[in-house]
């Protein structure tokens, strides 16, 4: 390390130093501060994004509960970015099914399984879309959606829905089997085998 003499020399020294590096340093000492208040605004921000959107999505379960409009649900719906958009969509596609419009509903299951990050959420989409193509006789484009879920977790309410869609069809073989599959997942569910039992009522 440089000694100095003398504390003119201390004083030379210090003033070459700032002269070489005093700007680089106040430079990076600005962009870290910079980067710092940067981070804590983001920070902020988001925090703030974040309850924004919960109060929205409150607001959007008490306009379902109170039976209002839908113009809060479908805020939340269309702002995909805050992580509740999914949730509000199958709320949104439950309601409309209660409402009796099927039309609406499979468009809001379509749009939270195109669009969920979650694996779980999205293969839950699709089962309920399943069951309200099949309930608007569109067989194949339900069966087609089914047959997308392809988590074991939801093996059993697979094979009852395509049972559903055989049994609609009239193809009461594959239904049959369908049903037994479930049944196998789920021994202890009556309504499955009711629908199994009726099958046979079914077939003639």
């Amino acid at each position: 390390m440089e000694q100095f003499a003398t504390e003119e020399q201390q004083v030379e020294a210090i003033k070459r130093f700032w002269s070489e590096h005093g700007t680089s340093l106040i430079v990076g000492a600005v962009l870290g501060l910079a980067g710092l208040f940067g981070w804590q605004y983001y920070s902020d921000s988001q925090i703030a994004a974040k309850e924004s959107a919960s109060q929205s999505y409150q607001a959007a379960l008490e306009s379902l509960v109170n039976e209002e409009n839908s113009q809060p649900i479908e805020a939340v719906i269309n702002a995909d970015a805050t992580g509740y958009a999914n949730v509000a969509g199958l709320l949104a596609a439950k309601q409309a099914v209660d409402d009796g419009n099927l039309e609406s509903a499979a468009t809001y299951l379509k749009g939270v399984a195109g669009s969920a990050a979650d694996e779980s959420l999205k293969q839950v989409a699709n089962v309920r879309l399943a069951r309200v193509q099949l309930a608007l006789q569109q067989y194949d484009n339900a069966l087609t959606t089914i047959e997308s879920v392809t988590d074991e977790a939801f093996t059993a309410q697979v094979e009852e829905v395509k049972g559903d869609i055989f049994a609609a069809q009239g193809n009461f073989d594959k239904a049959r089997i369908a049903y037994s599959s479930a049944l196998e997942k789920n021994i202890n569910n009556r309504l499955l085998q009711m629908k199994l039992d009726n099958l046979a009522v079914s077939a003639g």
